[in-house]
């Protein structure tokens, strides 16, 4: 698996948006094929940051991800609600395997 982990820092007064257009996004996200996971957490200690933790089956199916309508949607519609550039890190799985993924 191909692990993406997106932090997220919102506008205060863009919190309840953002997390209606990402939880809209992550609905269409686990119905694409390549996609084993797409969580969608929030903080506890600061309501204003979250985390994506998108499961791909393959590093080719987060470059499809990326292509898609809902996603390209999403993308420009929180563009303005951001706090900071948001950010990524990649990771590979080690426990579960594979098919414990899926």
């Amino acid at each position: 698996m191909y692990i993406v982990l997106v932090n997220v820092h919102v506008k205060q007064e863009f919190v309840d948006q953002f997390k209606s257009a990402t939880i809209e996004n992550a609905r269409h996200s686990n119905l694409e094929d390549g996609i084993a996971r797409f969580d969608f957490i929030q903080e506890n200690d600061d309501p204003t940051r979250f985390v994506l933790i998108e499961v791909y089956k393959n590093v080719a199916a987060a470059a499809a991800h990326k292509e898609t309508q809902h996603y390209l949607t999403w993308r420009d519609r929180v563009a303005e609600m951001m706090a900071e550039a948001r950010t990524s890190a990649k990771y590979t799985n080690i426990f579960p395997d594979d098919a414990g993924w899926e």
